[in-house]
């Protein structure tokens, strides 16, 4: 069994509020879970209007399948067309 772990960092630049990145990342996150399958949350910066952290983590039997869905959903938020700057990514799996 892997866990594959990931961490998206954006940068919100034209953001003023807490409603208006909450609004955002509920877009984000969802689109990541009906997408890709998989759980996403926002995990940092709660409090800060322009930065924050998504997390996204995903489990199956197959490293190759793990790394690739997430380097799929990597992909996905950085060529998206969402109000948010991408930042980087850590993306790490975990066998168990």
């Amino acid at each position: 069994m892997n866990v594959g772990v990931l961490k998206i960092h954006m940068r919100l630049p034209e953001n003023m509020d807490l409603k208006g990145k909450r609004m955002v990342l509920r877009s984000i996150t969802a689109q990541l879970r009906n997408k890709f399958n998989v759980s996403a949350a926002e995990v940092g910066e709660g409090d800060l209007w322009q930065l924050a952290t998504i997390g996204v983590c995903i489990v199956s039997n197959d490293q190759q399948f793990t790394n690739e869905v997430l380097s799929k959903a990597v992909n996905f938020v950085e060529s998206g067309r969402f109000d948010a700057e991408f930042l980087n990514y850590e993306l790490e799996i975990i066998p168990l």
